[in-house]
């Protein structure tokens, strides 16, 4: 083990006793009220640290723990594995890796932590003596954890047995660099002290990254609605949109650079689908019933978004609407029907269309903003999301456009892009903070799923996204899986 060295640290009206200089983190001590003192070992053969330590908690407004850190600023990357020694101890004993604002005990923090009875969370707390929050992983340990910092926005993630990460959760949290980042145990128990191994510790600093030189990175994913769990399909350093599953349950479709591609769900690379002279595609695409279509959405340079009919194979594509701009979003069961949003003298409202173009029908009037029309597996209802009551919410109608009734209706979101399951028991959509107008880019959003009658609405994910993530229906075949896709503002430069 290598020598310890004292000094002191004044933290607010405290002095803190630092024992500086441990493995590869230059300070190492207890943070806030404990009875009982922590330690640290260093075993540079195995790489492994040996944290013990006590502390009634890290939670509330207040936390007491002991800390192997180091000073860092701007972009990074924190993982381990963690394995708790010896038997007994409080189930909700913690050990994790942290950014921290400062050593204070109630400074804002955002951390990967894996509890004594497997659970695996992300937790913040965003200000100063202000309320700790957690979000969940339907993965539980033994598992590696991973948190990552790009400019104010943090991601967790988990690994099982093959070592893929795989995030379960992001967050937007202000820290002023420098922070303080590293691992960390408590023992959530102040009369007793608990140890944890932390091996296969990985700390990468990328340094502080100007937001005019950040790249958007894409990562499409799959989310099982009955466990939680996450799996990402593909991850590319360049913006793609908007996946749709094919009727057969092996592809993924999505948009990226105006054109379509395809990807096994199971990963691989990408196929480009020819798509003729539509090759400025949008984010409004998606799969007939029968699987052998694609209808899409291009922007032309004269009419705005028009909705043309593709085979799945690629192909020329054979134009719908004359009339833009038109933004595709649902296929009658049938096959026979195109719901799409248009604006038509300066509103934009919910419009129907035969495949063959003829007899465009509008089904919606109210002022202000009606999208996103998604038929319901047996055709007799359209799902869509309409801000006639002033939030943006989730409604649903008859086909016909009649009957029209409001779906979600707590008052905490504004809620866009329902999408039906094909079982016809659920709808998916995306909810933003109810402050955000409209439904952009780069936001810090939910998925969240509720009863296709209407009901509580459970959150299934919590993801950096908005635009992009799920515009079009994106359920799996058989109603247990969607897909989506998430972002993050990397180091690079954008095109």
């Amino acid at each position: 083990m290598n020598a310890i060295l004292l000094s002191l640290l004044s933290v607010g009206s405290l002095l803190i006793t630092v024992e500086t200089k441990i493995g590869d983190f230059e300070g190492n001590n207890d943070v806030g009220a404990v009875k009982i003192k922590g330690s640290a070992q260093f075993d540079a053969e195995t790489k492994q640290y040996y944290i013990t330590a006590s502390g009634e908690n890290m939670w509330a407004d207040t936390d007491a723990f002991h800390f192997l850190w180091r000073k860092t600023s701007g972009d990074q990357k924190l993982s381990t594995n963690i394995t708790w020694v010896g038997e007994g101890g409080h189930e909700h004993r913690k050990a994790g890796v942290i950014i921290r604002q400062s050593l204070d005990p109630d400074a804002p923090y955002v951390d990967a932590v894996v509890h004594g009875n497997g659970l695996i969370c992300m937790q913040y707390r965003d200000q100063k003596g202000g309320q700790t929050h957690d979000i969940l992983s339907a993965v539980k340990g033994p598992a590696a954890i991973l948190l990552e910092r790009d400019g104010d926005l943090f991601t967790v993630s988990v690994a099982e047995k093959d070592g893929t990460f795989s995030p379960f959760a992001s967050k937007i949290i202000k820290l002023n660099d420098p922070v303080y980042s590293g691992i960390f145990v408590c023992s959530h128990d102040p009369e007793r002290k608990k140890m944890a191994v932390l091996s296969k510790v990985q700390m990468e600093n990328k340094g502080v990254i100007s937001e005019d030189s950040r790249m958007v990175q894409s990562t499409l994913e799959t989310i099982d609605i009955a466990t939680g769990q996450r799996q990402i399909v593909h991850r590319a350093d360049e913006l793609i949109e908007a996946p749709n599953w094919s009727r057969d349950g092996a592809t993924l479709l999505y948009n990226s650079g105006g054109k379509l591609y395809w990807i096994p769900v199971s990963g691989g690379s990408p196929t480009l689908i020819p798509s003729g002279e539509a090759t400025n595609c949008n984010n409004d695409h998606g799969f007939s019933p029968d699987g052998k279509l694609i209808a899409l959405s291009h922007n032309t340079a004269d009419r705005g978004s028009l909705i043309y009919i593709l085979p799945a194979a690629g192909g020329i594509p054979r134009l719908v609407t004359e009339k833009g701009p038109s933004y595709w979003h649902g296929w009658s069961p049938d096959g026979k029907t195109l719901a799409y949003c248009a604006q038509r003298n300066n509103e934009f409202d919910i419009y129907t269309i035969n495949t063959d173009g003829t007899e465009e029908t509008r089904l919606t009037d109210a002022p202000g903003l009606d999208d996103g029309p998604d038929y319901s597996p047996d055709g007799k209802y359209i799902y869509y999301n309409s801000e006639r009551t002033g939030l943006m919410k989730i409604w649903r109608m008859r086909a016909n456009g009649k009957q029209r009734e409001q779906v979600s209706k707590d008052e905490d979101y504004a809620d866009w892009f329902p999408h039906p399951s094909p079982d016809g028991k659920w709808i998916v959509f995306l909810s933003y903070d109810k402050s955000v107008q409209g439904h952009p880019a780069n936001q810090e959003v939910v998925l969240r799923m509720m009863p296709s009658t209407g009901g509580e609405p459970k959150i299934l994910a919590h993801l950096f996204g908005g635009q992009g993530t799920i515009n079009v229906p994106s359920w799996s075949p058989d109603s247990t899986k969607f897909a989506y896709v998430s972002y993050r503002l990397v180091a690079g430069k954008s095109n």
